[in-house]
């Protein structure tokens, strides 16, 4: 009776390491480069994304946004201005699912943001509206929320919108209090 113990204890040690080699190995992929294209789209603005995945349910990141719009020959059509020429955006994201870093998730961002005067006034004398060329440094603090949403291959898709509050700001006169935290993101899990 030993023996039988004794081998199928043998044999169970040595057949199990062959078929756990045969399972697939889950591998947990931890960066994520992404767009936003809805602010390509609706604002005219560049925004890249970088996001470092810390486990299943919190990731850390940073995004970039550069406007393209040209305020002097955009103010006056019917499109939306997007006052900040510059943001740089460190987040910090906490998910709510079972899966890894995917689903609902709560976020909490800080700003640094240059926003350009595009006011003006219309000149008489001159037949020609005037803009002026003030700006503002900025930094906020904000939250958002939203979803991301990953496919076997690592294309991701995710939409959030929040806003933010500036609590600092260089020039008054220029910036807003609310900044906005929007988009509609594409981008690849590595």
């Amino acid at each position: 009776m030993n023996k039988t113990i004794f081998f199928s204890c043998l044999l169970v040690l040595f057949i199990n390491p062959i078929f756990a080699q045969n399972e697939e190995e889950q591998v947990v992929k931890h960066h994520e480069i992404k767009t936003n294209a809805f602010n390509l789209i609706v604002f005219k603005t560049i925004d890249f994304s970088y996001e470092y995945l810390i486990d299943s349910e919190s990731s850390a990141g940073v995004s970039l946004l550069f406007n393209l719009q040209d305020f002097e020959n955009d103010y006056n059509n019917d499109g939306p201005i997007y006052n900040e020429k510059f943001a740089f955006t460190p987040y910090y994201r906490h998910f709510f699912s079972s899966k890894y870093a995917w689903g609902f998730f709560l976020e909490a961002f800080g700003m640094y943001n240059v926003q350009k005067n595009i006011d003006g006034y219309y000149d008489y004398n001159i037949d020609d509206y005037i803009y002026t060329d003030e700006k503002s440094n900025n930094v906020a603090f904000g939250i958002a929320i939203g979803g991301k949403f990953v496919s076997k291959k690592g294309c991701l898709f995710e939409f959030f919108g929040g806003a933010g509050r500036n609590i600092y700001s260089s020039n008054e006169n220029v910036a807003a209090d609310i900044v906005p935290r929007a988009g509609v993101t594409l981008g690849y899990r590595f």
